[in-house]
């Protein structure tokens, strides 16, 4: 890993001021050290990637500055409307520098579901015509590249990338963070469990990107209970209420429950909108919410600051009124509100922390996507355990 304190400080000296993005695994010291280092005007932990380029769009315009806007590859395809036609020289022709973190590098044994994306990463970059460079794990070429980027970015007034390979700003193994404070009552895991106790039998899941899909996946194997009524969102974060809703449209008799967690939900928040207009009387949506990116880091996400269901309830969503912080307000709050219909929408605040013994995730999608299609076929009751 590169000397992190040095980095920092050359993008300092060549007049980088101001830091947004999305934290990432492939960054994790990177983040936390901006996160640590600079005051809250000059980094913010962005809900999408598309957002943080605006931020720093909107920076840039009011400083001259370059500012630097960072993200994992998957994050990309949030950002290409405003790289396109927004900071394009073509356009605006604002100069920033992108750090995105390379899952899926050719050169590395990656997951399936990270592997057309890291494949892509160059080749989106070339075809936005970004300048970009590749870092290693080496101090000095990275020293280097960092100057490249902000330099190229003023004289050509247009965005530049380091694309980051693995264990160039993050360890290979993440420390252990600190949850012996955690006052709260459930983990996710325990959180999950309750919901999956408190549906009807036959109802659909689907779990967020993350932790969630790992710890539903476990619980159906502790509780001896097939997967065919789960749909595993192991990509496109921020959009697996989308995906439940979708099932909830097709199939009104099923009941719908969507695992979500908070910085995924608030990533695309304008589904809750969607979700709210359509009236989906079988969606029930549950945010897991630890008030972190605890999978990249335990970065702050606005989890715990923002009123998620106000927000909810606003956008037509019924609620209980307030957020749930036990096993029984969550089971009490399951049972009113599968007695209407919905959409509702429970926000549950956990503890963060993963048990240590969980099992990695290891499934064929094709199959449990199969699987899954063939049980939505057998209607069943929406409404009743």
């Amino acid at each position: 890993m590169i000397d992190m304190r040095r980095f920092h400080e050359c993008l300092q000296n060549a007049g980088v001021e101001f830091f947004a993005g999305v934290p990432d695994t492939l960054l994790n010291d990177f983040c936390r050290y901006v996160e640590t280092e600079l005051p809250r005007e000059k980094h913010v932990i962005a809900a999408n990637e598309g957002n943080a380029i605006a931020l720093a769009t909107g920076y840039h315009l009011a400083t001259g500055t370059v500012p630097v806007v960072y993200m994992q590859n998957s994050g990309i395809g949030n950002s290409v409307n405003p790289l396109c036609s927004l900071t394009n020289k073509e356009v605006y022709a604002i100069p920033m520098v992108l750090i995105i973190g390379w899952r899926g590098d050719p050169a590395v044994n990656d997951h399936v579901h990270h592997q057309k994306q890291g494949d892509l990463t160059p080749v989106l970059m070339e075809d936005m015509e970004i300048p970009h460079k590749i870092l290693d794990d080496n101090t000095e070429k990275a020293l280097e590249y960092a100057q490249w980027a902000v330099d190229t970015a003023k004289k050509q007034s247009t965005p530049t990338a380091l694309i980051v390979k693995k264990g160039v700003l993050a360890k290979l193994v993440k420390d252990p963070f600190d949850s012996t404070n955690e006052t709260l009552e459930m983990s996710r895991e325990n959180a999950i469990e309750v919901v999956i106790k408190n549906v009807p039998n036959d109802a659909i899941c689907v779990a967020s990107t993350g932790r969630a899909t790992r710890e539903l996946y476990a619980l159906r194997d502790l509780r001896g209970e097939e997967h065919d009524r789960d749909f595993l969102n192991i990509g496109a974060m921020g959009h697996a209420s989308s995906i439940a809703a979708g099932m909830a449209l097709a199939h009104p008799k099923r009941q719908v429950v969507c695992l979500d967690g908070d910085s995924a939900a608030i990533m695309h928040m304008g589904a809750l909108t969607t979700i709210g207009v359509l009236g989906l009387p079988n969606f029930l949506h549950v945010v897991l919410n630890n008030g972190v990116h605890e999978s990249v880091g335990c970065q702050l996400s606005a989890g715990f600051r923002a009123n998620l269901t106000g927000i909810a309830e606003n956008a037509g969503y019924r609620t209980i009124g307030k957020a749930v912080e036990t096993g029984r307000e969550l089971r009490d709050a399951i049972e009113k509100l599968l007695q209407d219909d919905g959409p509702a929408f429970i926000d549950v605040h956990i503890r963060k922390g993963i048990r240590s013994d969980l099992p990695k995730l290891r499934f064929s999608h094709i199959e449990a996507k199969e699987k899954l299609m063939l049980a939505m076929k057998n209607q069943g009751s929406a409404k009743i355990k």
